[in-house]
C-alpha cells in the first residue's frame, strides 16, 4: 500500500524517554474506513503511540505519515482528531461542554477563533449525534465518565477529522455511552474515515473492530480481530493465557 492510498503509516518508529524504550521498531498501516482496535497491557506504549501520531513525542528513529503528510501537517489541515484519557484532562478548569466541543473547530476559524454560523452548526450536530444537546452548557468536569467521553468524540466529530484516535474510551463508561460511542465509530468508519481505538474490553472487540493490532512496544500482530483473540496471540502480548478472556 502506498502512502497516498493509507490513512496512517508507521514504520519502524523507535520512541525512548531516556533510558526507557516505549517503542522499538514499531511499524503498522491503516486504512481507510476502518476501525482498528490496538490491544497491550499497561505499559506496552499505546499512549506513546498515539502521541507519536500526533506529533507531539519526538522518535529517535523511523517516521509518521497521516494521509500521506507529516503528522504536524496533518493536525493543521484538522483530518486528525485525539480522545485522551481521563486522567490527561484538567476537569476542573471552567469550560462548559459547548466549550470543548467548539474546540474542534479552532482549525477552521483562523486567527481570530470567532465562532462562524458554520461552526455554531457543526458543534450543534456533533452534540446531537452523541446525545449531549441538553447539557451543552453544563461544565465539562461535572458531566459523567461516559458523558465525558461522548464529549471529546463530539469534538472529532464537529473537527470533520478523517483519522480519529481514541485512547482507552470506554474505561469507567456506563452501557450507554459505550454503545453511543461505538455506533459513532461504525458510522464514521462506513463514511470512509479511519479509528484507531485502544482499548482493553476484549469482549467487545469483535462488535467494535474491523482488525485489531497486538503491541508490546513493537506490532505483535495486525489482522482479524478473531486471529488477535487467539491465545497463542494473547500469550505473546500479555504474558498470559487470556485466551479465555475472548
Amino acid at each position: 500500500m502506498t502512502g497516498r492510498s493509507a490513512a496512517l503509516e508507521v514504520r519502524d518508529l523507535t520512541v525512548a524517554y531516556g533510558a526507557v524504550t516505549a517503542l522499538e521498531g514499531c511499524t503498522l498501516t491503516l486504512e481507510p474506513g476502518k476501525v482498528t482496535g490496538l490491544i497491550g497491557m499497561n505499559g506496552s506504549g499505546k499512549s506513546t503511540l498515539f502521541k507519536s501520531i500526533m506529533g507531539v513525542v519526538e522518535p529517535q528513529h523511523g517516521s509518521v505519515q497521516v494521509w500521506g503528510a507529516d503528522a504536524r501537517k496533518a493536525r493543521r489541515s484538522q483530518s486528525l482528531a485525539y480522545v485522551p484519557q481521563s486522567e490527561d484532562v484538567d476537569w476542573d478548569f471552567p469550560l462548559t461542554v459547548w466549550d470543548v466541543v467548539m474546540m474542534g473547530r479552532y482549525g477552521h476559524m483562523g486567527w481570530v477563533r470567532r465562532p462562524r454560523h458554520a461552526d455554531r452548526v457543526a458543534v450543534q450536530e456533533a452534540l446531537e449525534r452523541v446525545e449531549l444537546t441538553d447539557l451543552a452548557r453544563r461544565q465539562i468536569g461535572r458531566l459523567s465518565g461516559g458523558q465525558r467521553k461522548r464529549a471529546f468524540v463530539a469534538r472529532g466529530l464537529a473537527q470533520g477529522a478523517r483519522l480519529m484516535l481514541l485512547d482507552e474510551p470506554f474505561a469507567g463508561v456506563d452501557k450507554r455511552s459505550e454503545a453511543t460511542i461505538v455506533g459513532l465509530l461504525r458510522e464514521l468508519a462506513a463514511d470512509g474515515a479511519t479509528v484507531l481505538v485502544s482499548t482493553h474490553d476484549l469482549h467487545a472487540l469483535p462488535q467494535l473492530a474491523d482488525e485489531a493490532v497486538l503491541l508490546l512496544r513493537r506490532v505483535l500482530y495486525q489482522g482479524s480481530v478473531e486471529g488477535a483473540l487467539r491465545p497463542e496471540n494473547l500469550t505473546r502480548a500479555f504474558g498470559i493465557d487470556l485466551g479465555g478472556a475472548a
